[in-house]
């Protein structure tokens, strides 16, 4: 959809929902039966993950993340219309609101669940909070254009590639307030390394990066996503922050861990990186 000027400013033309629903159906109706190597990972994946659900129910799970695949890149034409109150509601809303309303940089801690980038439009929309996002540009150069483009329209900033560290530790030491967005789910040598699932891995990646950000700029931890409810319908649940003046790398890991990896099997129809990972791998 993003490498196809056409269909995206067609999604860009219908009305929100109308969008949404294309881009589900598209992709359960093309793009799964086209990816049958990403169905069967995810197939296994989700087996391990869940080994008490019947078959039946794991396919249905299956068959919902392709369209919550198709959907969230059908919303990327639309993000500026989902990011208010009829498409969005929070977890405990003057919770959250204080967090981000708090003193010191944040880190804020997601996973591909839902719409990932409806989750950095909408914590920007919500705070006064500079804020930075942090990804990795898909290797299609078109797609990667296209997608810069549209997260650019309402992250304010996206920042990936060569000089993405020190860009980084600029934002967060510009500010006594900035934020900094991160996905930890990314892939790197064909494998997901987060959640560990059980897996006797030390922090790499994003998440060792955000550990040793933090207790540089002097950063809290906001573990936190956005999950679908039903259609272009979300709602954002959140973590208490962790701070790095009062707990350990490992206590902090554990913590955005048991959180986030519990909220990857919860919400397995909603999260992207079920086709990424490789559970049948020895650590």
């Amino acid at each position: 959809m993003l490498s196809n000027p056409f269909l995206f400013a067609l999604l860009r033309f219908l009305p929100a929902p109308v969008a949404s629903w294309l881009g589900g159906w598209l992709s359960l109706r093309i793009a799964r039966p086209r990816m049958k190597l990403r169905d069967a990972r995810a197939r296994a994946n989700l087996a391990i993950l869940a080994p008490e659900l019947p078959e039946a129910e794991r396919e249905a799970i299956l068959t919902r993340r392709w369209v919550n695949v198709g959907r969230t890149l059908a919303e990327l034409a639309n993000v500026d219309r989902l990011v208010n109150a009829a498409h969005v509601s929070v977890e405990d809303a003057a919770g959250y609101q204080a967090v981000l309303d708090g003193p010191r940089p944040l880190l804020a801690l997601s996973l591909h669940i839902g719409n990932w980038d409806l989750l950095a439009a909408h914590i920007k929309a919500s705070t006064d909070r500079p804020g930075l996002g942090v990804y990795a540009p898909p290797e299609d150069e078109k797609t990667a254009a296209q997608l810069k483009k549209a997260r650019e329209s309402y992250m304010g900033e996206a920042i990936t590639g060569d000089g993405a560290a020190r860009g980084i530790l600029k934002h967060l030491t510009s500010n006594p307030r900035a934020t900094l967005y991160i996905l930890l789910d990314e892939r790197r040598d064909r494998q997901v390394w987060f959640p560990r699932f059980g897996r006797d891995l030390p922090p790499s990646g994003n998440l060792s990066v955000a550990l040793r950000l933090a207790r540089k700029v002097n950063a809290r931890f906001l573990p936190f996503y956005l999950a679908r409810t039903n259609g272009p319908h979300f709602r954002v649940h959140w973590h208490a922050p962790l701070d790095p003046q009062e707990m350990s790398d490992d206590a902090i890991m554990a913590a955005v861990d048991a959180y986030l990896g519990n909220a990857a099997i919860v919400y397995a129809d909603q999260w992207l990186a079920l086709h990424d990972m490789d559970l049948t791998q020895a650590d």
